[in-house]
């Protein structure tokens, strides 16, 4: 379909729409915002600002959903990943596996604690951890694994829990991207020792500044993720460890709490989202052009970004010429961390991240929250197809 033709397919659709914002939080929160706010009231009028009835409330729910038998609230998602690989006993030297194409934090939580990131490459149509790859990096100093399920998508658990129980080794799960996802029935969370949360604002299930959540099935582990996460401390003033203030406010959690009834809808919504952006770019014929992210048949995607791929290096120029007609997008992540200068001390251990620089350089997410209107999605298409058209791109699809 050219262009022209998809502008009168659509033109009903896109006649009042000149934008496309890659998100909007507020259209999110203003439907809830007095629920919120008098949420808030009742906190202000109790004193009783961290930890404390909303914080108990989230943290059931969020256990609920991730079916998992306890939930611990810390302070960020960066923090979660920090508490977890304490708990799991992570020292100086340690090496722990962990993707490259991922945000900051994920690699970041290791070094601070003086372990060793040891980057693994991802599978091209998932952007997750490529399960391949694990056993020819496992060594006599490794300690854990942590697959990131990137964009809403879960990484294939089986087989990393399978190379990790035979070398002896944990799995924290980073599921910044991902509550409510699912992997063979299974939730997010669930499927390693631990799993780590991010309640940033850009998330499914964003806050109103920084939270996150840590789940696992061990006691022990939900023990120790609690003490540690207020300064190894119980009784109080008698510390047993050396821990971290990070804990979950409950303005935060009453937030959350608002939004946490309605989490199921949010996920659909993303999925519908996505499933229109496929038809209407299949429609546009641009399926040999670009690359459309697809979600694995045992996987429930719940879709914090639709990540196009964008060949032939063209992804730049796509995305300002996007950007001079209003539509939103955004690079997930335009520099892998073995690239970056604070890890310019790995460099030697970096091997075959060839999948990894071929992301950084072609990704590109338009915008998919759940408020985004069917209009704003076929003006983002259209103008996509315009782009691709008028620049007659050497774009293909990936075989």
């Amino acid at each position: 379909m050219t262009t022209q033709n998809l502008r009168a397919n659509h033109g009903t659709e896109t006649s009042d729409v000149s934008s496309a914002p890659l998100l909007d939080v507020g259209r999110g929160n203003r439907p809830l915002k007095d629920e919120i706010m008098e949420a808030i009231s009742d906190i202000i009028d109790s004193g009783w600002f961290i930890g404390g009835p909303h914080v108990k409330l989230l943290e059931e729910t969020v256990a609920e959903v991730s079916q998992t038998e306890f939930a611990i609230g810390c302070a960020s998602g960066s923090d979660a990943l920090l508490l977890a690989l304490m708990a799991i006993g992570i020292e100086p030297g340690d090496e722990v596996i962990c993707p490259s194409f991922t945000f900051f934090a994920t690699a970041s939580a290791i070094h601070r604690l003086g372990g060793i990131p040891v980057f693994i490459d991802i599978e091209p149509d998932t952007f997750n951890i490529d399960v391949m790859k694990i056993e020819s990096l496992i060594t006599s100093k490794t300690k854990a694994i942590i697959p990131v399920h990137l964009f809403g998508q879960c990484a294939d658990m089986d087989p990393v829990n399978s190379i990790a129980e035979a070398h002896g080794l944990k799995v924290i799960e980073d599921c910044a991207q991902a509550i409510g996802a699912t992997y063979s029935g299974r939730a997010a969370g669930s499927l390693g020792s631990v799993g780590c949360f991010s309640f940033y604002p850009t998330k499914n299930l964003g806050g109103f500044g920084d939270g996150g959540m840590l789940t696992t099935n061990d006691p022990e582990i939900a023990d120790k993720l609690r003490l540690l996460a207020n300064h190894g401390m119980r009784p109080r003033y008698y510390h047993s460890e050396v821990g971290i203030n990070s804990r979950l406010d409950a303005i935060q959690a009453a937030a959350l709490n608002a939004k946490m009834k309605h989490i199921g809808e949010y996920s659909s919504k993303r999925a519908a989202n996505a499933a229109h952006y496929e038809q209407l770019m299949v429609d546009a014929g641009m399926a040999d052009r670009i690359i459309i992210p697809q979600a694995n048949t045992n996987c429930g995607h719940v879709w914090n970004q639709f990540t196009i791929r964008v060949p032939g290096g063209c992804r730049d120029q796509v995305r300002q010429q996007l950007a001079e007609m209003n539509v939103g997008s955004e690079v997930y992540y335009p520099v892998p961390l073995h690239q970056q200068e604070c890890f310019a001390s790995l460099k030697d251990n970096n091997v075959d991240l060839v999948e990894t620089d071929r992301a950084a350089e072609e990704v590109l997410s338009l915008p998919i929250f759940p408020e985004l209107t069917a209009a704003e999605q076929a003006y983002a298409v259209d103008c996509l197809a315009q782009i691709l058209e008028l620049g007659e791109m050497p774009l293909k699809r990936a075989g």
